[in-house]
């Protein structure tokens, strides 16, 4: 006779500091270790406790929770933080990495106007990837939309599965905002897919990153895909919860997609019972 056995991989659950915002890094690691999250991803961004290693390393053992990936300063309002070049960015990103016990830095492709950055960023990414142990792993973007019109912004492409790296991250918010198949590109990054950005989306113009299962993207599917596959990278919550009327309304969006992923981060197999 067969049995069903959930199998749970080594995938940890952690907590995006974006997910917080307006509030602040430190409030995202007390609400981290209050539901139960595995771990955080620091999003380095203007907020100073975000750029400061000794602080980050005080939170994190403060209360309790590991700091699994570091997000590089990658968005138009940090541009200023950490340098103004990009690479300098990355090498600080990799150097907090490696203080802090983290195995991942999260980046961005480049925006089409850094021209000189963007012509070196495959190579230059594998480059600083042979240097450490810490994975680069390149997320996926979106074409930015106005009513009808379209912009490319970022090069070599948003679809980054379209150049050559050694690991991927895929955020399923932004392949909504793309309007493409996140299943198709998870199949393409192959086990390249290092990392996770969970969240929804509705496919607006605007990056949603609505709670996973409020929207259309196959956030369970992925899930089920990966506890099968046997993942041992991170999935992230990087939701917004900007429009949180209060810190209870905050945690529950939280809680509730933490208790989605830890459902579907599992996969049920058949075995002969003895």
């Amino acid at each position: 006779m067969v049995e069903p056995v959930v199998r749970i991989p080594d995938a940890k659950v952690a907590l995006s500091t974006a997910s917080v915002y307006p509030e602040s890094t430190a409030t995202a690691f007390e609400i981290a270790a209050r539901l139960g999250y595995d771990g955080v991803e620091v999003m380095v961004w203007t907020d100073p406790v975000s750029q400061d290693i000794d602080a980050l390393r005080r939170l994190s053992d403060y209360h309790g929770i590991p700091i699994l990936a570091v997000h590089a300063p990658c968005l138009l309002i940090t541009q200023r933080v950490w340098s103004t070049d990009p690479w300098v960015k990355l090498q600080r990103a990799r150097a907090a990495a490696e203080k802090l016990g983290a195995s991942t830095v999260v980046v961005h492709p480049p925006f089409r106007w850094q021209r000189q950055y963007a012509r070196d960023f495959v190579s230059g990414i594998w480059r600083m990837a042979d240097e450490t142990d810490v994975r680069f792993a390149v997320e996926n973007m979106y074409p930015w939309r106005y009513r009808d019109r379209e912009m490319l912004a970022y090069a070599p492409d948003w679809d980054v599965t379209k150049d050559d790296y050694r690991h991927f991250t895929i955020d399923l918010s932004h392949a909504a905002t793309a309007r493409t198949d996140a299943l198709r590109m998870v199949d393409r990054m192959g086990d390249r897919l290092g990392h996770v950005h969970l969240a929804d989306g509705k496919g607006s113009a605007k990056d949603e990153h609505l709670v996973p299962g409020r929207g259309g993207q196959p956030c369970a599917e992925l899930l089920e895909r990966l506890a099968g596959s046997g993942f041992d990278g991170h999935v992230v919550i990087e939701v917004n919860t900007r429009r949180a009327m209060s810190g209870a309304e905050r945690e529950a969006d939280l809680a509730e997609a933490l208790a989605f992923t830890r459902l579907h981060l599992a996969s049920t197999a058949g075995v002969p019972r003895r």
